[in-house]
């Protein structure tokens, strides 16, 4: 069986190389010019005399550029958004070529004068950026958030294309402002008549919806008084949260009386005719009473989200956390030897007190916690 899986293995992995160090040949014959060059370049420089690859190379990468060069000119003569990004795209791809030619003496001895467009990149870029940052323009002007969020990636184009290009920048802020879903979020405290706090709940929470929230980069959570201070013109959302039911501290003793017998147990010796020793076996009894006492707090977490305009309810979902804290002591009366090790360990232990009830909330809401997180990166993923 070893050798079978040891023969699967082998197989795999040469398999895997023989994969990794492809001529391109495949590639050639379903007419991916390029991918064939790349493939063939790769294999030359492992192994600059491959005859296969130096052939694979020999034909597809003038067909390779003749594509690109062939769809960058129909694009140059369209007049479709943003043609001249695919051009600039296009002789990229033509210079990546040419440079992995360069990097490879085996694939330069077959292509010694790889085409090079550098020359002509500054020109596309400055025309790629203007095109981005004039489609921006006219999305920010339509006013809704989801032109806004298109002019937010038209502007971040501009900007890859050519660092600081006009007032690009300012436009990136202005468009992600209003591309972002703005959220107030209202945590209701705890009522005072629970002597309780909730502060390190609503902690956690703050904190991940402002520093590790990360599922959409068009939201934005906002206390109240950051929502004031930064003087908002206007709200998406308000998100509530509150806990709508919770106990800390219900206690229960539970006590439970048995009693243990164990057969085969040595409980003597008797000394024979001849002087030998025979062990004496006999049943040993015990009455074993134990106590348990359970404090069990749990609590209903609600979450409701309103919009801010028409103040409809958009989504109300429920959580729930349970703790139960315990501890367990007893004695017993009779042989010990009928106990096991754990009624045993039971019986050493004297009642201990339960936490403080703040502790014992803070135990309950972690569970709480754990749904409410996902819930809220399943919700917001929408927007």
């Amino acid at each position: 069986m070893k050798n079978r899986y040891l023969f699967l293995f082998l197989f795999v992995a040469v398999v895997s190389f023989l994969a990794s160090c492809s001529s391109g040949k495949k590639a050639y014959e379903t007419g991916d010019y390029y991918d064939a060059s790349l493939k063939a370049i790769n294999r030359l420089r492992q192994n600059p005399d491959h005859k296969k690859s130096r052939e694979t190379l020999r034909v597809s990468y003038p067909l390779a550029v003749e594509t690109i060069e062939l769809e960058t000119k129909n694009r140059l003569a369209s007049n479709e958004p943003f043609k001249y990004k695919f051009v600039l795209q296009g002789y990229q791809r033509i210079n990546y070529l040419n440079e992995e030619i360069q990097r490879a003496p085996g694939a330069k001895s077959v292509i010694r004068n790889p085409v090079n467009y550098s020359s002509r990149i500054p020109e596309l870029k400055e025309l790629a950026a203007e095109e981005s940052y004039e489609a921006g323009l006219v999305a920010l002007a339509r006013n809704t958030r989801e032109d806004a969020k298109n002019a937010y990636y038209m502007f971040r184009d501009a900007q890859e294309f050519i660092p600081g290009y006009r007032d690009v920048a300012q436009k990136l802020d202005e468009s992600l402002f209003k591309a972002t879903l703005k959220v107030v979020v209202d945590q209701i405290p705890v009522p005072t008549r629970y002597n309780l706090s909730a502060g390190f709940f609503q902690d956690k929470v703050q904190e991940y919806l402002h520093n590790q929230y990360g599922g959409n980069p068009f939201v934005r959570f906002y206390t109240p008084q950051e929502a004031e201070t930064e003087q908002l013109q206007y709200v998406d959302q308000y998100l509530r949260i509150q806990f709508d039911d919770f106990v800390v501290g219900e206690t229960h003793v539970l006590q439970n009386t048995e009693t243990l017998s164990r057969d085969s147990v040595v409980v003597g010796s008797v000394t024979m005719e001849d002087g030998s020793k025979v062990n004496v076996y006999n049943t040993v009894k015990a009455k074993l009473t134990t106590w348990r006492k359970e404090v069990r707090s749990r609590g209903l977490l609600s979450l409701q989200v309103f919009d801010a305009n028409s103040n409809a309810l958009i989504t109300h979902q429920k959580f729930d956390g349970e703790f139960i804290w315990f501890s367990q002591w007893g004695n017993f009366n009779g042989d010990e030897r009928a106990l096991n090790e754990e009624q045993l360990r039971i019986c050493q232990t004297t009642e201990v007190l339960p936490p403080p009830p703040q502790d014992l909330f803070l135990e309950f809401t972690r569970p709480i916690y754990n749904q409410l997180v996902p819930a809220l990166d399943n919700f917001y993923r929408r927007y």
